[in-house]
């Protein structure tokens, strides 16, 4: 396959010049996210008001199922480079994801919820990093921005169009209620299993591997391997990332800020949408003026929205910090993953995608932990508050600005 289409011997550029498989990713993704975030994003809801547990315990959920994802990421990163082959690790992980859609409707308890949770992850584990590196494989050096950031603008349209029909659903089913209700929250998981069916249909027809030109040898399963640079950009990346909890938390503080369900939803579509719109173009950006600068600028906006959700008093100072919350998604999110691929050789994409998706899981079990403690406390200690873990995570997003600033790497890339 071609890394371009080219007219009259010349290289389209822009969206135009996107090959078939960032296209078909691009549509998979679409789909899936129209499929979870439906019910991810009701999810923590329906725990706090249906089953009534704690922040501590949601914490914990969201913790293990992060980090199950990020050890499965690593390993099918890894497991791609050495099979020299992406798309059908990414199009299983894709199937199991989907098949853990019924299990939220069955579910009778936390425990249940939180095993369809950890399966769901399960999936996007396995598909996270092949899928990544087979976008990779596609492009050219030139294009990397544009196409990472043409992917997350999908993603996150299909993110914003299952929040437009969850929030039809509630308007339809409780209209105007403080607190999710059951019948709400199994009619949201209903209406997503037919996008998770066609998002796995999506990939397995409408994409095919790249084909290794040259004899490769087989990647080792060692860190030291991906490169100083790379080995760098992760202690940052992990730095910020502690203090990156659960977005269930920014879900739950708009609740305890004065907004209902529908509010609540309504929120979480305006953040969608400015992610969709800026991702692109940023992307673009990012393959002009460098990768490092957009990532510093989302980190720095990610530090004031947070020092914003922790001084909110009110449900609409939340709903307008999310929604320059999007802005930092737009800006730093798929302009790392393009930054992953300038710095380590295209044999090592796999690993490398996986390593990073590693350490943001993995770290994102402690951040979620802390933030849950930080709000609630644990046993007999009753926490700081509910503004506790958002300043918490602006610190941390400072360090990480700051530390990113005075690392200059030489991007070769390849």
């Amino acid at each position: 396959m071609s890394k371009v289409d080219v007219v009259a011997g010349k290289p389209k550029t822009g969206i135009r010049g996107l090959p078939r498989n960032v296209w078909a990713v691009s549509v998979t993704s679409f789909f899936m996210d129209m499929s979870s975030e439906m019910v991810l994003h009701t999810l923590p809801l329906f725990l706090a008001n249906v089953l009534g547990v704690q922040t501590n315990v949601i914490g914990l959920i969201e913790g293990i199922a992060e980090t199950i994802s990020s050890v499965l990421k690593l390993f099918s990163g890894w497991l791609s480079d050495r099979l020299r082959a992406r798309k059908w690790l990414a199009v299983t992980g894709y199937a199991i994801s989907a098949l853990s859609k019924p299990f939220f409707f069955i579910a009778v308890g936390w425990q249940a919820i939180a095993a369809a949770r950890w399966a769901d992850r399960t999936g996007k584990g396995i598909r996270t990093a092949p899928r990544d590196a087979l976008v990779a494989d596609s492009i050219t050096p030139e294009q990397r921005g544009i196409a990472f950031g043409f992917h997350r603008a999908a993603d996150t349209a299909g993110e914003m169009l299952a929040l437009v029909i969850a929030l039809v659903v509630v308007w339809l089913v409780q209209q105007g209620a403080q607190e999710l209700s059951l019948t709400t929250f199994h009619t949201i998981v209903l209406v997503s299993l037919a996008p998770a069916v066609l998002a796995v249909l999506s990939l397995a027809i409408g994409t095919k591997d790249v084909p290794v030109l040259k004899q490769r040898d087989a990647p080792k399963f060692a860190f030291r391997s991906l490169g100083k640079p790379f080995m760098t950009f992760m202690v940052i990346v992990g730095i910020f990332t502690l203090g990156n909890s659960s977005d269930a938390f920014l879900v739950l503080r708009a609740q305890e800020r004065g907004l209902n369900v529908a509010g609540i939803l309504a929120m979480l579509v305006t953040f969608s949408l400015i992610y969709t719109v800026i991702a692109t173009p940023a992307g673009s950006l990012s393959d002009r003026i460098g990768r490092r600068r957009l990532i510093i600028g989302g980190w720095l906006v990610y530090a004031a929205i947070y020092f914003g959700f922790g001084l909110a008093q009110t449900g609409w100072q939340i709903w307008l910090m999310y929604a320059i919350y999007g802005a930092y998604y737009g800006m730093a999110f798929g302009t790392s993953n393009a930054l992953i691929a300038d710095l380590v050789p295209a044999e090592l994409r796999g690993t490398a995608y996986g390593t990073y998706n590693f350490v943001l899981g993995i770290l994102a079990f402690p951040a979620s932990a802390i933030a849950g403690i930080l709000w609630q406390g644990i046993g007999s200690w009753g926490g700081f508050g509910a503004s506790a873990p958002f300043y918490f995570g602006a610190v941390l997003a400072l360090i990480a600005a700051i530390m990113m600033l005075f690392w200059k790497p030489k991007v070769a890339m390849k």
